[in-house]
């Protein structure tokens, strides 16, 4: 395994088996998981994403897995409508779970800065939290905000409809704002495959296809952005579609006459590309091995 790639990928996969498409039902999402923490490949393996609303229905079919296992899982909550209640909730799953599991990340809707600045005030020192904001406008103002507060973003780069996907534009400008405000963020939905290409919208046998950003393209996308890469070669960089444009070996990563070092990666992904939220697991792995980069 070349180094480069482990600086890329290290804990890069949140794993959100429950939402669409895959949809899982509980008990198969958490035996998934467990079973994927155990596998050769669990160095990419992140967060279990819940529901606040679905933590009881957590524990309960997690139980077994949470004695039996060694390190306490990590796992992001979703919040709902009310945040001062899933507060509270995420506080005694913690207190019950000690030394088992823990929510450290909770993940909020938020549409204005008023939004973000009242949450904040009530969000505990234990809890990082990450605010989801849209960016079918200049996101630049809440992006600022975010970094001057001390929290994070989430960009939604996908979905199971063909205009849930952002254009390459609007994404490498939010990552570029996010490399110059020092603003970590996390990606969700639409990333299953490491570059962009053109694939199935769900699992279901008549699905839809649409152009679906890479996973690959986003994370070195920031790496990119944070040693000053423009947006323009950004979008560039985000519509790469050949693998055989990225050559990786221990010390860096090139991408046609642009290169990054192995240093610039891990800093990249502790500090500003954290993670993204994927209902699959598999389905990233197994393209990579495709390529050749596992």
């Amino acid at each position: 395994m070349l180094l480069s790639i482990q600086a890329l990928l290290a804990g890069l996969i949140d794993y959100a088996g429950l939402f669409p498409p895959a949809a899982l039902d509980m008990a198969s999402a958490v035996s998934r998981y467990a079973s994927y923490r155990k596998g050769e490949t669990n160095w990419m393996l992140g967060r279990f994403i819940a529901p606040v609303a679905r933590l009881d229905e957590f524990e309960k079919v997690a139980a077994d897995h949470l004695r039996q296992d060694g390190a306490p899982w990590l796992l992001s909550a979703l919040g709902g409508g009310d945040l001062k209640s899933d507060l509270e909730k995420v506080a005694e799953f913690n207190e019950r779970n000690s030394g088992r599991a823990v929510i450290d990340t909770i993940e909020i809707k938020a549409e204005r800065a008023a939004d973000i600045e009242h949450a904040m005030e009530m969000m505990p020192a234990t809890l990082t939290p990450y605010f989801e904001i849209s960016i079918a406008h200049d996101p630049g103002d809440l992006i600022k905000l975010i970094s001057a507060l001390g929290a994070r973003a989430k960009v939604r780069t996908g979905g199971v409809t063909a205009e849930s996907f952002p254009s390459s534009l609007k994404l490498a400008s939010f990552i570029k704002v996010c490399a110059d405000e020092d603003a970590p963020f996390k990606a969700t939905a639409g990333l299953h495959h490491p570059l962009r290409s053109v694939n199935r919208l769900t699992y279901e046998p008549d699905s839809e296809s649409a152009l679906m950003h890479g996973f690959l393209n986003v994370f070195l996308a920031a790496a990119f952005a944070q040693s000053g890469m423009s947006v323009e070669r950004l979008v560039e960089l985000l519509e790469e579609r050949s693998h055989e444009a990225f050559q990786f070996d221990n010390g860096s990563v090139t991408w046609r006459g642009e290169m990054i070092v192995r240093g610039q990666l891990r800093n990249a992904r502790s500090l500003l590309a954290i993670a993204f939220g994927s209902c699959s697991f598999e389905e990233p792995i197994e393209d990579l091995k495709k390529i050749g980069l596992l």
